[in-house]
């Protein structure tokens, strides 16, 4: 008789979690760093400049920014997963983020260099800790953090764009220095040409166990 009501109530939560995740969508998710706007606008020039001498369509899609963490998960997941997002932000101090030549992953892609590492390895260390299971999808759809933090110039080259984009890149300079006081989630759902901001997170370096005491 236990066993049988047990039973009912396992298949009643399994029914009612199907029911409501068959109702809500998969999105992509980029939970990500921007430079500010004439930084933005440097590293804009840089991407333009090399879609015009090799013609590598990527290097002219989205914003300039530093990736933490890619993920897919259902829609229905996105409050609670802002929730712990805001908890890792609250407590992170702005962080100064040195850019410095150029770097590549052979044999696809072209970034800037992100010299200052430690700060943003430790944040995604953290948000890695708290949201890696939440942020699972399946088996065979788990996120990514980024632990080479980079500022991507173009991703996706043909190899004769790489190796000649590479050999010109390798011996430029560029240089430039920003404060990020905040991180974006951006989201895109299935069959969207582009992400939509999900919330800003501001870092502002709160102790949150601190804080929650001083309320009683």
């Amino acid at each position: 008789m236990f066993s049988n009501i047990v039973l009912i109530i396992l298949v009643n939560k399994f029914y009612a979690f199907f029911k409501h995740h068959s109702n809500t969508g998969v999105a992509e998710y980029l939970l990500l760093i921007e430079p500010r706007k004439d930084l933005s606008d440097a590293i804009r020039e840089v991407k333009q400049t090399f879609y015009d001498k090799y013609k590598a369509p990527e290097a002219l899609k989205g914003k300039p920014h530093l990736t933490l963490v890619k993920y897919a998960q259902y829609t229905s997941f996105e409050s609670r997963i802002c929730q712990r997002i805001r908890n890792v932000a609250i407590q992170m101090s702005p962080i100064a983020i040195d850019l410095n030549d150029y770097g590549s992953f052979p044999s696809h892609t072209i970034f800037i260099n992100v010299v200052s590492k430690t700060a943003i390895q430790t944040l995604v260390k953290n948000i890695r800790t708290q949201l890696q299971s939440h942020m699972k999808l399946d088996k065979d759809n788990k996120p990514h953090f980024i632990l080479e933090p980079h500022i991507t110039v173009a991703r996706r080259l043909k190899p004769w764009q790489y190796e000649q984009g590479w050999l010109e890149y390798s011996n430029k300079s560029f240089s430039g220095r920003f404060i990020a006081s905040s991180m974006i989630l951006l989201r895109k759902e299935e069959d969207a040409k582009r992400y939509d901001l999900v919330e800003r997170f501001e870092f502002q370096n709160l102790n949150i166990h601190a804080s929650q005491s001083a309320l009683f």
